[in-house]
């Protein structure tokens, strides 16, 4: 096989699951809003989702699950065989079951559904065949219209699994919203690896402050800026009143900028004409991930942290967070 038949093979793979997720999208429906409710009436009672699957569809699933629970909709996933043979205690009437089987007839998810309705729960068949024997026997039918596989032959699992799984995360993320999730709530189900860390660091934490954090009066002067900065280590100096306000700041750019700039020595200019005034600053309690957004927004490498009363208190230097492991 050549590397243009290999490359043109991997294209077409990914044009058709593309081809799939927009059919899929498209036939999102009222029904959908009608699963969202139903769920959001059992996680209030107390009861949970359960995700069930068999054969590519249970791995599926068990991501569904997890990004349903990570992002504070609790669900777990239930292994159709395993539920035959005892595992069903784990479910009760409190809970709904998402059952997976894009072709609506995979007998273990299939003889698993009278089992389900003794119990009580409700049934959500989650299928890409409308008049399948899963979709006969649920009390909603969340589609997966999707075309053809990716697969040459048209068999392997591929375009269906792929909109199985983005569909998965349409229910998970309306949830999220519907449910009031905040930021806040990812520090308490993520307080390990990079997003526990961005979630749970504050600004206080992760501050440059005493002789790392360089403070200017109002009657300094740029040689003064370099000379604190080039002491501190630091990219920037901020300049302040006498009581502590912020009143502006200077970076290792603004320098740049001024010695390319104009002729002359600048080092005896007043650092007051050439700070840039009122500048993006974050408050002292901020969550370190809404630094990182302030950073990206505004296209900054420093920023002063200031009090309720705007005094400065300290500063972040992009440069710190990789070495925190926050970016």
């Amino acid at each position: 096989m050549t590397h243009e038949a290999m490359l043109a093979r991997a294209h077409e793979t990914l044009e058709t699951e593309i081809a799939g997720l927009r059919q899929a999208n498209a036939a999102i429906g009222p029904v959908f809003c009608e699963i969202v409710e139903a769920m959001l009436e059992t996680l209030a009672r107390g009861g949970k989702i359960v995700v069930t699957g068999i054969g590519k569809n249970i791995h599926v699933g068990e991501k569904i699950a997890a990004t349903l629970a990570s992002t504070g909709s609790t669900a777990m996933l239930l292994n159709p065989v395993q539920a035959m043979h005892g595992d069903l205690g784990m479910v009760t009437a409190a809970d709904i079951v998402l059952a997976i089987s894009y072709s609506g007839e995979s007998d273990e998810v299939i003889r698993l559904i009278p089992s389900l309705r003794r119990i009580g729960v409700k049934v959500i068949g989650m299928t890409g065949k409308a008049d399948s024997s899963l979709a006969k026997n649920s009390d909603w039918v969340y589609p997966i219209d999707c075309g053809r596989e990716a697969c040459p032959f048209n068999m392997a699992p591929t375009t269906s699994t792929t909109a199985t799984l983005a569909l998965g995360d349409a229910l998970a993320m309306v949830l999220l919203e519907a449910r009031g999730f905040r930021k806040e709530n990812f520090a308490l189900l993520h307080p390990a690896g990079a997003i526990g860390r961005a979630l749970l660091f504050r600004v206080k934490d992760i501050m440059r402050t005493g002789e790392r954090l360089v403070a200017l009066p109002e009657t300094a002067t740029v040689r003064d800026a370099v000379l604190a900065m080039t002491s501190a280590k630091s990219g920037c100096a901020c300049v302040t009143a006498a009581d502590g306000t912020l009143l502006g700041i200077f970076t290792d750019g603004d320098l740049r900028r001024l010695l390319s700039g104009e002729g002359g020595d600048p080092m005896g200019r007043p650092i007051t004409a050439v700070m840039v005034r009122d500048p993006v600053r974050v408050p002292l309690g901020a969550l370190a991930v809404e630094v990182l957004n302030v950073f990206e927004h505004h296209k900054v490498d420093d920023l002063p942290v200031v009090d309720e009363a705007g005094r400065l208190v300290g500063t972040i230097d992009i440069q710190d967070l990789p070495r925190m492991k926050i970016l």
